[in-house]
């Protein structure tokens, strides 16, 4: 793979039922009334006619790693006992980076202002998901790279700010990936604008030396 790639756009199957149920809403138990359920797919539509997934990766050579702190090219460490557990059989880090696009969040405003908030929260759950999506997508396409080089990504993902990886990851990540080539910015309290943004590390392993994966 090349150091940096950028996936412009991405385009994934829509991921209906963790929609639903990131909505509450549970097979089999949450009654829907017909109209209900055509206003719900309706706000769902409108969401997805907001959003255009964007996204970029890179592969980044580990130097040195211990039980607490991982070290990359660049000579950037990473204090994570979490990570460091990630990446027990990595040889190399991948890291990524996604967006739902500011057009998306700017809805979700403007229905916040106009306190027309369950249309607010179908776009949000919508654009959340969505990214997260475009996540497992990026990880598929690097999968099918790497698997010609014998290689895989770990099946877990990693993001800054979850565990004892700090937020404040986000900014090397952030830097690595050149997000602001997909029009995300970020803050003095390394959050990602817009907020649909998300980032996360992945460990490259060889798959000759480990055992298959269900």
């Amino acid at each position: 793979m090349k150091p940096l790639s950028f996936f412009d756009p991405i385009i994934v199957s829509v991921p209906k039922e963790k929609i639903y149920k990131r909505l509450n809403y549970r097979k089999g138990t949450t009654q829907l009334t017909a109209l209900q359920a055509k206003e719900l797919e309706r706000d769902i539509e409108d969401a997805l006619s907001l959003i255009v997934l964007r996204g970029a990766g890179s592969c980044v050579p580990i130097l040195k790693r211990t039980d607490s702190e991982t070290t990359i090219s660049g000579g950037h460490v990473i204090r994570s006992k979490s990570v460091s557990s990630l990446l027990k059989n990595s040889s190399e880090i991948f890291l990524m980076g996604a967006t739902a696009g500011h057009e998306i969040m700017e809805a979700i405003r403007e229905d916040a202002e106009k306190n027309n908030l369950t249309h607010g929260v179908v776009l949000d759950a919508v654009a959340s998901e969505m990214v997260d999506a475009s996540l497992d997508w990026i990880m598929k396409y690097v999968n099918h790279e790497l698997s010609r080089e014998g290689k895989r990504l770990t099946k877990r993902r990693f993001s800054a700010g979850y565990g004892d990886l700090l937020l404040e990851n986000q900014k090397w990540i952030y830097d690595f990936l050149s997000l602001d080539r997909l029009g995300v910015s970020m803050t003095e309290a390394f959050m990602l604008v817009p907020e649909k943004s998300v980032t996360a590390i992945a460990g490259i392993e060889d798959a000759a030396y480990l055992p298959s994966k269900d």
